[in-house]
């Protein structure tokens, strides 16, 4: 059977192109090569070559996105034939495309070919018979340099992207100047976030100059991943010419197959959000291995909408990890010996498996429990197992393991949560409570979801379950409508609940939000960094006094390595996160033993208090031990 080379051309409106749904429903079609052609402005052309059998009609399918073709008034939706060319006709240079359905309808981009949802865990991508796997999944041993930005999500974001980069045979560089492509994982939280990478992007830009003058090297590509290539999509491209790979949060699979299209020189884009991605199947490969702490996502996206925040329009919706999975990684990293796992996520709290409601006999009746004087702007969700159920299946994988969680939402802290952490020594006395303001019209502006009088409460119920725990806390200075009295009434909030911790942060107004949108951002560039550096101030000086009242207390103490000022010195957590800085030397293997053995990072030292500041405490290592043993030894003076 002879074969004709023929080429399907097509544009998405969406800015979005992604070939990986099609499917061939009839005959087989040989492939040359697959390869996109960004044209900077509002759409992206798609170019596929390949080679048709002849007088024989081939039918594809591609149920989640439609493109329109070169022609105008012609669209393709979820069943197109395409009628091979004429061999005799030298004006037929291009295949003819066929309609058979109208535009696809949401339902459409939501199911697959059955018409039924697909399955909660993602499994990546299904074959496709005309793409030949081996040119567009392999990495041919290219080196990848990481770049991250941004909170700890970003930092599991990025070790997953090289979990999946390492499995299609790339490798991983340290070394900027050996690297073939490199990666930026990018934050879009704050203005002055953004700005930060792009003053970078410039030294990248030059750095690839550099490279194209070099004939000894191989060309160098730039890729952008994670919340601001979300949040800017193309905009990235026109602004940058010299990047050449814009992926965002849910779309790192797509990775092997986007930096394959870069190869040939064009550009290439997946910004799509989904309802569904949560990389349950996707290992992390951590990025610093020799590190005894390690990070876990087990939920994405945000349903908040706080009025200032970018989250739910970077990261979609909220989704949750099966709680196998999770259980599954957790003890890897168990074996692996990694003594402190902190739970991910944008509203860790949260969480809800649905997809095993119906093994553990949880019905779809069961509310959710707010903390009380708290209210969502959404419907109360029903069913699934809670964030009480995973942290009670995640603190029992191994004793000696370290539980924590952030980033927290205060409407969901139910009592049995607070009882489970006090029943558990394994599970941090630490609690992140973001307050974000301490005036009522500006909380409600911000669409939090509560008052002033019901986050106090909530604050005294949690020490009254919880006496001796560490709270720390968000807050936003200047934030649209906020007045001099609001300000201060924000100040006073620091004063009552004395933070151990408090991030503070001057309001920068991002674009898509409620806020950007409704309310005018009318306080002063200079009044916004005033108040902020009053917070700072005033936590600081709380924080002081209750970091100083720790002296002469014993704390249980994980080594995590030397210390950034001095060698002669390591440098620790405590069970509140504080950071702990004491001298190398050695010591007791356990209390009261004749034994004595030098520390390492990822032991458990119990360290006597001598001094603190606002940030750090000051210790004596008095001897070795273990969760267990002291707690046991604690509760028994």
């Amino acid at each position: 059977m002879s074969l004709k080379s023929s080429k399907i051309f097509g544009t998405f409106s969406s800015n979005i192109f992604n070939l990986r749904q099609y499917k061939c429903t009839k005959g087989s079609v040989t492939p040359i090569r697959e390869y996109a052609c960004l044209k900077l402005g509002k759409i992206c052309r798609i170019a596929v070559d390949i080679s048709v059998p002849n007088n024989e009609n081939k039918t594809f399918s591609r149920p989640r996105a439609f493109y329109s073709t070169t022609t105008k008034n012609s669209v393709v939706s979820d069943s197109t034939t395409i009628k091979p060319s004429d061999p005799h006709d030298n004006n037929d240079q291009k295949l003819k495309l066929v309609d058979t359905k109208t535009q696809p309808s949401l339902k459409d981009f939501m199911m697959g070919d059955t018409g039924t949802k697909s399955d909660s865990i993602y499994r990546g991508y299904e074959h496709i018979p005309y793409i030949d796997e081996s040119l567009v999944s392999r990495g041919f041993g290219r080196k990848v340099y990481f770049e991250t930005y941004g909170c700890q999500m970003n930092v599991n974001d990025t070790e997953i992207a090289w979990s999946i980069l390492e499995k299609s045979g790339f490798h991983r560089t340290l070394n900027i100047n050996d690297s073939d492509v490199i990666l930026v994982m990018t934050c879009a939280i704050r203005e002055g976030a953004e700005q930060k990478i792009w003053k970078r992007l410039q030294f990248l830009k030059s750095l690839k100059k550099r490279r194209q003058q070099s004939k000894k090297k191989s060309e160098l590509k730039i890729g952008i991943l994670g919340c601001m290539a979300e949040r800017l999509k193309t905009k990235i491209l026109e602004k940058e010419k010299m990047v050449d790979l814009v992926c965002g949060p849910d779309a790192y699979r797509d990775l092997p197959r986007m930096l394959s299209i870069t190869q040939s020189g064009q550009t290439a884009v997946n910004v799509l959000l989904s309802l569904e991605e949560t990389y349950a199947d996707v290992m992390p490969v951590r990025l610093n291995e020799n590190s005894r702490t390690a990070f876990v996502s087990i939920m994405r996206g945000c349903d908040n909408m706080c009025s200032y925040c970018i989250v739910p329009f970077t990261r979609g919706r909220e989704r949750s990890r099966p709680i196998d999975s999770i259980i599954d990684e957790v003890k890897q990293l168990s074996d692996q010996g990694i003594k402190e796992v902190t739970l991910l996520g944008q509203n860790v709290n949260s969480y809800r498996d649905t997809s095993v409601s119906e093994s553990f006999n949880v019905t779809n009746s069961d509310q959710t429990h707010l903390s009380k004087g708290f209210r969502t702007i959404y419907k109360t969700k029903k069913g699934g197992r809670r964030f009480s159920d995973l942290l009670d299946c995640v603190s029992r994988v191994d004793p000696e393991m370290r539980i924590r969680f952030t980033s927290p939402h205060p409407k969901d802290f139910p009592d049995e949560v607070l009882f489970l952490i006090k029943e558990r020594q394994n599970i941090c006395n630490q609690i992140h409570l973001p307050a974000q303001s301490g005036n009522n019209e500006v909380l409600d502006a911000m669409r939090r979801g509560y008052t002033r009088e019901a986050y106090v409460q909530l604050v005294k119920n949690i020490r009254n379950i919880l006496p001796d725990v560490s709270l720390s806390s968000d807050f936003i200075s200047g934030f649209c409508g906020e007045t001099e009295e609001a300000h201060q009434e924000t100040v006073d909030l620091i004063k009552l609940v004395k933070y151990n911790f408090a991030f503070c942060f001057p309001y920068s107004m991002r674009g898509k939000t409620h806020a950007y949108h409704k309310l005018s951002d009318d306080v002063p560039q200079d009044v916004k960094n005033r108040r902020f550096m009053e917070l700072i101030n005033v936590f600081r000086d709380n924080a002081t006094i209750v970091n100083q009242r720790q002296i002469g207390q014993v704390q249980l103490v994980l080594i995590e390595g030397d210390s950034k000022r001095s060698i002669e010195d390591f440098a620790g957590r405590n069970d509140a996160n504080t950071k702990v800085i004491f001298q190398k030397k050695t010591i007791p293997s356990l209390e009261n033993c004749d034994e004595f053995k030098p520390m390492k990072p990822g032991d458990y030292v119990a360290v006597q208090i001598i001094d603190g500041t606002s940030q750090v405490l000051r210790g004596i290592p008095l001897y070795h031990t273990s969760i267990r043993d002291f707690h046991r030894r604690t509760e028994s003076r």
